[in-house]
């Protein structure tokens, strides 16, 4: 039950296919209950941005599992004070079993991996948000009963969950569209990384042409326009993005049996609209609830746990 036993969850680059998989049917299977596991652990939250579903979804995971939560509100630690991260990893190290930080920079989450002997998660960082493309897959999982041989769509800004998502749908042979304005492309890194998985199988495509981009579809997935760090430039996306919103009008282009994804909060009239949000294709809310189900497989396939 720990086939990842104690590494650092950074990048969903880190993962193979096999494991990949194997988290997803771990976390289906936790999900229906067909398997109880205990796991009498300690997860600290390091959380340097604002979150709802990541923060409540990994403490409702650890306590389900029977172990423990420490929220470590950098305002209230020597975090706030400057405390220097490599020291604050090696003290955290002593008291903690597993630490899931949420921060800026990706730099920053490896030097804490770095100094820290215990296992780290990436809960958001600008680059990468892994833990949110883990209940994405299983979403589409659940829906289709399969993974390969599907393309998902993603509208919008050229943020983490896009970066996320490449590596996710190379990984488990998904097609993956990013349509974005030009200059709001994906890191070009991990669009790299994303082809070399994909080995030519699947397509990791960028496109600027969100009709182009919907057509045919089996899923249609958003995000803010702004992301957290950004809301100053919201107005100035707006125009450059409205193209890219998810309506009723674009979602007919897509497949007859597509799936509508985001990822949470949603700006409502914005990248998505309230009829297509709330609509009988939208499946946001198993997905935001799925996050607390593979979370529980990823913490359970690192600490490890036994049946109760």
């Amino acid at each position: 039950m720990a086939p990842l036993n104690g590494r650092d969850f950074l990048s969903l680059a880190e993962l193979s296919p096999t494991e990949v998989q194997e988290l997803l049917q771990l976390a289906i299977q936790l999900k229906s209950q067909q398997v109880k596991l205990r796991c009498n652990k300690i997860l600290g939250l390091l959380f340097s941005k604002a979150s709802t579903r990541t923060r409540v979804s990994f403490t409702v995971a650890m306590y389900q599992l029977g172990g423990q939560v420490i929220d470590l509100n950098p305002n209230l630690t020597q975090v706030s004070r400057g405390e220097p991260v490599q020291d604050t990893a090696r003290v955290l190290d002593r008291y903690l079993d597993v630490l899931a930080i949420r921060t800026f920079a990706q730099a920053e989450l490896k030097t804490f991996a770095k100094y820290a002997k215990i296992p780290v998660i990436n809960a958001l960082t600008d680059l990468e948000h892994p833990c949110q493309i883990l209940a994405d897959l299983m979403t589409i999982q659940e829906r289709f009963g399969q993974l390969s041989d599907l393309t998902l769509t993603y509208l919008g800004d050229g943020n983490n969950v896009a970066n996320s998502l490449m590596l996710g749908c190379a990984l488990v042979g998904m097609n993956v569209r990013i349509a974005t304005s030009h200059g709001y492309e994906p890191n070009a890194m991990v669009v790299e990384q994303a082809r070399a998985i994909a080995k030519n199988k699947t397509q990791v495509s960028i496109i600027q042409d969100a009709q182009a981009a919907t057509e045919g579809a089996n899923i249609i997935y958003t995000d803010v326009w702004a992301s957290m760090g950004q809301e100053s430039q919201a107005s100035n996306r707006n125009p450059i993005f409205q193209p890219y919103q998810i309506n009723t009008q674009l979602l007919n282009i897509a497949d007859k049996d597509a799936i509508v994804l985001h990822c949470l909060p949603a700006h409502r009239g914005e990248e998505i609209t309230d009829e297509v949000i709330e609509g009988s294709q939208s499946l946001v809310w198993e997905q935001a609830e799925n996050r607390m189900h593979a979370q529980k497989a990823l913490l359970v396939s690192i600490l490890g746990a036994e049946e109760p």
